[in-house]
């Protein structure tokens, strides 16, 4: 592998790098890409937090070159007049006045020190919106606090301050506040409070589970229309995310219309003789308009989905081996509950109280698929 030296690497040698890392290769595969080091890649990813830069915006053509600053410099040498130089480069005598005064005079002037001081004094980035503006900044920080995504605060201040330019910001930019450290203008610390909890972005990776063999399942390509479409209320998606070493569990339901969120509370594990009652009991709380099918995957735990089905009356559609998109929104909420309850953690500790205000608390969540309203709001105006 070669390895550009510590010179300032070019644009092209930075794209290749990005351009890996945008196909989902790991930092150290992106760096032999681009025929860089394992420490340049981790300089360029920690500088960045994760976001590709964006490209060298091109010198406009009314700002003077190196090539011109140089004819200037040797003019300057040659003891010709600022009129004189101007006419051969084709510019005002006032531009090459200007340039020379500014950078030295006719004695010190010299073309590369003041090329590179003119493109330093040239770069006036736009101050940070959230650094300038305290009052959004604190608004910012509260739907952090309160685990809030960039993209809902985003929608909220939108729709809370529609009159007002500078009570909005964008999604982006608190990402970018948040990740890349020159533009750090909300505390480091609330990234732990994005879903991820990670200060830089990465690429997703996979996940394995394992699956039993259940008596009589219906498949998902048996499940009536009316549920794909999610116009109908009542139709569940369900799963367990696991805890330390798969020895404890939390039960996740789903409501495929509003997006409604219910958590179960499985102190004894994942077994069917824990899954199923508990399961059974939450369902039996909703109003019957509300319990038409539950959707899972093939997880041993739901062996005896029948029995279910029998006290319930609901009925259980499983999804194909390995296809968690199948039921993309229960592992879409399955992501937003890893804010409260991190992968690698005893799970068993959580009493039903928690479990019951954390699903309160995603609840009342403006979710953008239901035009940021939330799930609460949408599940009561189906009720209504």
């Amino acid at each position: 592998m070669a390895v550009v030296g510590r010179r300032p690497k070019s644009y092209e040698v930075r794209d290749l790098f990005w351009r890996a890392r945008a196909d989902g290769a790991r930092p150290l595969q992106a760096g032999e890409s681009a025929g860089v080091s394992r420490a340049a890649a981790r300089k360029w990813l920690k500088a960045s937090g994760g976001i590709r830069p964006r490209p060298p915006v091109p010198r406009s053509p009314l700002r003077l070159s190196l090539a011109e600053r140089e004819e200037i410099s040797r003019g300057l040498a040659a003891r010709c007049s600022f009129a004189s130089i101007a006419r051969g480069l084709g510019r005002p005598t006032s531009t090459v006045s200007r340039e020379v005064n500014r950078h030295g005079g006719r004695r010190y002037y010299r073309a590369a020190r003041a090329d590179t001081a003119a493109v330093r004094a040239t770069g006036r980035p736009k101050p940070v919106k959230l650094a300038s503006n305290p009052r959004l900044r604190r608004l910012v920080e509260t739907g952090l606090e309160a685990r809030w995504s960039p993209q809902q605060i985003s929608a909220t201040l939108k729709a809370t301050f529609p009159d007002d330019p500078e009570m909005q910001v964008s999604h982006e930019t608190i990402y970018t506040s948040l990740f890349v450290q020159a533009r750090g203008a909300l505390r480091k610390d609330l990234a732990g409070c994005l879903r991820t909890g990670r200060a830089i972005r990465r690429p997703q990776t996979t996940m394995s589970d394992s699956r039993g063999s259940i008596p009589n399942m219906v498949l998902i390509s048996d499940r009536p229309a009316e549920i794909e479409d999610r116009a109908v209320p009542g139709h569940w998606e369900g799963d367990l995310i696991m805890g330390r070493n798969n020895r404890s569990c939390i039960g996740t339901l789903v409501e495929r219309h509003s997006r409604y969120v219910m958590l179960l509370h499985l102190p004894g594990g994942a077994g069917t003789a824990e899954v199923i009652p508990a399961l059974t009991a939450k369902i039996q709380q909703l109003p019957v308009e509300l319990r038409k099918s539950l959707t899972w995957d093939q997880g041993f735990e739901m062996r005896w989905h029948t029995k279910f089905t029998v006290d319930t009356g609901v009925a259980v559609y499983f999804c194909n081996p390995h296809s968690p998109w199948q039921r993309g929104s229960n592992e879409n909420t399955n992501g937003l509950l890893r804010q409260y309850f991190p992968k690698g953690t005893d799970l068993s500790v959580h009493s039903e109280e928690h479990l019951d205000a954390v699903a309160r608390q995603l609840n009342g969540r403006p979710r953008q698929t239901l035009e940021w309203k939330t799930p609460s709001e949408t599940l009561a105006a189906t009720l209504r």
